[in-house]
C-alpha cells in the first residue's frame, strides 16, 4: 500500500481524519491493488470507518462509503461476517440509503460464500434486520434483501431459520407495512418456492402461498392483476405447476376467464390471466393445456380480433409464446381458417399500428414462423409458408418496407422476421426471386447503428448456415454471404485516396 494511503488510513482509524483527508484516502485507495490492501488492513481500521458513518454529514458519509466499498472488496466474506457483524447490523439501521446498500452488498457476498452463510444463520438479529429491509423505501435495498434471503433459503438450515422460528412473524410484520411491501414478500416466497419441492412445502406450510392464491382469486381486481404475475412465475417450475393443479388454482383461473364476460373490470386482470395460460402451455404441453382449458384459446382469439390495442397486444404476445414450439404451432394450425384470418390482421397491425404494437407483432411473427432445421418436415414447411402468405398479399415486401424505415426498433424487428424464415427453402426461393433482395442483405450501408448491424449479421449467419442455401442462391451469392459472415458485423471497406500534386 502506498505510504500516503497507509498514513491516511491510520488517521481514519484514530477518528481524527478531516473530510479532506478522507477524500484523499478515497482517491489513494483507487490506485492501490486489492492484493496490497489485504496485508496492511486491520479490523480496527474498518471499525473506525464504520464509526465515522455515525454523523449527520452527507459528504463524510459518502466518502466513508466509497472507502469501505474498496476496502471490504479486498477481504474474504467469512472475515467480514466474523469481525464486523455488529457494524453490518448498524449499517442496516442507518438512515442513509447508500450505507444500507453498502451493507446489503456485503451481505450479498456473505450469503454467496458457503462458509460465511452459516454465520448469518446463527445471527437472528441480523436476519431480522435483513427482513425489515424488504420494507425499506429504497427499492434497491429491498431488492438486495430479497436476493439475500432467497439465497439463504437454498439450504435446509436456511429454510428452518426463516420458516421454523420467530422470523416468520417478522416476515408477516413487514408484510403489514403496505400493499407494495406485501407483494415484495410474495415475490420472495415465489423465488424460494422455485428452488425445490421441499422449499415450496415450507412456503406453503407457512401459509404465505395460500394467502397469495387467496388474493389472486379474491374480489379486488387490481390485486388480482398483481398476484397473477407471481403465480405465473410459480408455474414455471414443475413443483409449482403440480401445487397449483392440486390446489385447483388452474381451474379457478380458467373459471375467472370464463366469467370475465360479465365483469366490467375484467380488462384489469384478463391480460395477466391469459398470459398465465400462455406460459403454462409452453412449459407444460400446449396441446394438453388448450384441450383441457378451451376457454384460454377462445379468449386469445377474441382479444386478437377485438379493436382494443391493449388486448390485441396481449393476444399477439400470447400467440407468439404459444407458437414458439412445434406442438404449439400444430395446436394453432388445427384452428384452420380462423388462425389464417388472424394472421392477416397481425400483418396489417405490423404495418399500421402504433410503434409498440407493431414491434410486438413483429416479434410474434418471428416466433411463429421459426422452425429449427431438425423439425423441418414437409408438412411443417408447408404450414409456415402458408402462414407467411396469410400475413399480406406481398409479405416479403411488407417486411422489407418496414426494414427500410428510419426507426431502429422496427428495422431490427423486420430483420428478425427474415432471420426466422432464412433457413427454410421456400423462403430462400422467395428471397432470391424478389428483385434486389439479396443485394439488400449484403449491403452494409443501410445499417445505421450497432443493433441494426447485429440484426443483419444474424440474418446473414442464418442464411449461410442453412444446408440448402448454396443450391438455391447459387455460388455467386453464396460466396458473397460467406464473405460478409467472415468479415463480421462491423466491417468497413478501406477507401484508398491518391494525393494529387498541387491539390488543396
Amino acid at each position: 500500500m502506498a505510504e500516503a494511503a497507509a498514513e491516511l488510513l491510520e488517521r481514519a482509524a484514530r477518528r481524527d481524519a478531516a473530510l479532506e483527508e478522507l477524500r484523499a484516502l478515497r482517491v489513494a485507495l483507487q490506485a492501490v491493488p486489492l492484493a496490497a490492501l489485504r496485508g496492511r488492513l486491520g479490523e480496527h481500521h474498518l471499525r473506525a470507518l464504520f464509526g465515522l458513518l455515525a454523523v449527520n454529514d452527507r459528504e463524510q458519509v459518502s466518502a466513508c462509503v466509497s472507502i469501505l466499498e474498496r476496502l471490504l472488496q479486498a477481504l474474504d466474506p467469512l472475515y467480514v461476517i466474523q469481525n464486523l457483524r455488529e457494524e453490518l447490523q448498524k449499517g442496516l439501521f442507518h438512515p442513509d440509503d447508500s450505507v444500507k446498500i453498502l451493507t446489503m452488498s456485503q451481505i450479498g457476498r456473505i450469503v454467496e460464500d458457503s462458509a460465511a452463510v452459516t454465520e448469518i444463520l446463527h445471527s437472528p438479529e441480523l436476519l431480522r434486520q435483513i427482513i425489515n429491509c424488504i420494507g425499506g423505501e429504497k427499492i434497491a435495498v429491498a431488492k438486495e434483501a430479497i436476493k439475500s434471503l432467497s439465497r439463504i433459503a437454498q439450504s435446509q438450515e436456511g429454510l428452518e431459520a426463516l420458516f421454523g422460528s420467530s422470523l416468520l412473524g417478522d416476515l408477516r410484520n413487514v408484510m403489514a407495512t403496505s400493499d407494495v411491501v406485501r407483494y415484495r414478500v410474495y415475490e420472495l416466497i415465489v423465488e424460494i418456492s422455485s428452488v425445490s419441492a421441499e422449499s415450496l412445502n415450507y412456503c406453503a406450510n407457512s401459509g404465505l402461498i395460500p394467502e397469495l392464491i387467496g388474493e389472486l382469486t379474491g374480489e379486488d381486481v387490481l390485486v388480482r392483476a398483481t398476484c397473477i404475475e407471481m403465480v405465473t412465475s410459480l408455474a414455471h417450475t414443475p413443483q409449482g405447476r403440480q401445487y397449483l393443479a392440486q390446489q385447483g388454482v388452474i381451474d379457478r383461473i380458467s373459471n375467472i376467464i370464463l366469467g370475465a364476460e360479465s365483469d366490467p373490470f375484467s380488462s384489469f386482470y384478463l391480460p395477466g390471466f391469459v398470459k398465465f395460460f400462455g406460459n403454462l402451455a409452453v412449459v407444460d404441453s400446449p396441446q394438453q393445456i388448450c384441450e383441457r382449458y378451451p376457454v384460454f384459446m377462445e379468449k386469445v382469439f377474441e382479444m386478437a380480433e377485438s379493436q382494443d390495442p391493449t388486448m390485441i397486444g396481449v393476444a399477439v404476445d400470447t400467440l407468439g409464446i404459444l407458437g414458439s414450439n412445434v406442438e404449439g404451432k400444430q395446436v394453432l394450425q388445427k384452428t384452420r381458417s380462423r388462425f389464417q384470418n388472424l394472421l392477416s390482421k397481425i400483418g396489417h397491425q405490423a404495418k399500421n399500428a402504433p410503434t409498440e404494437l407493431r414491434l410486438r407483432c413483429l416479434d410474434a411473427i418471428s416466433s411463429l414462423l421459426y422452425l429449427p432445421p431438425e423439425q423441418q418436415t414437409e408438412d411443417l414447411l408447408r404450414m409456415t409458408e402458408s402462414w407467411f402468405t396469410s400475413l399480406s398479399s406481398q409479405p416479403l415486401e411488407l417486411f422489407r418496407s418496414i426494414s427500410t424505415q428510419p426507426f431502429p426498433d422496427l428495422h431490427c424487428g423486420a430483420l428478425r422476421v427474415f432471420t426466422a424464415i432464412a433457413n427454410q427453402p421456400w423462403a430462400q426461393k422467395l428471397m432470391l426471386s424478389s428483385p434486389g433482395f439479396v443485394e439488400y442483405v449484403v449491403d452494409r450501408s443501410v445499417e445505421p447503428d450497432k443493433a441494426s448491424k447485429d440484426a443483419k449479421y444474424e440474418l446473414v449467419k442464418a442464411l449461410v448456415n442453412s444446408k440448402t442455401i448454396a443450391d438455391i442462391f447459387g455460388n455467386q451469392y453464396y460466396l458473397r454471404l460467406r464473405a460478409y459472415l467472415h468479415e463480421g458485423p462491423y466491417y468497413v471497406k478501406a477507401v484508398s485516396t491518391t494525393a494529387v500534386e498541387g491539390a488543396e
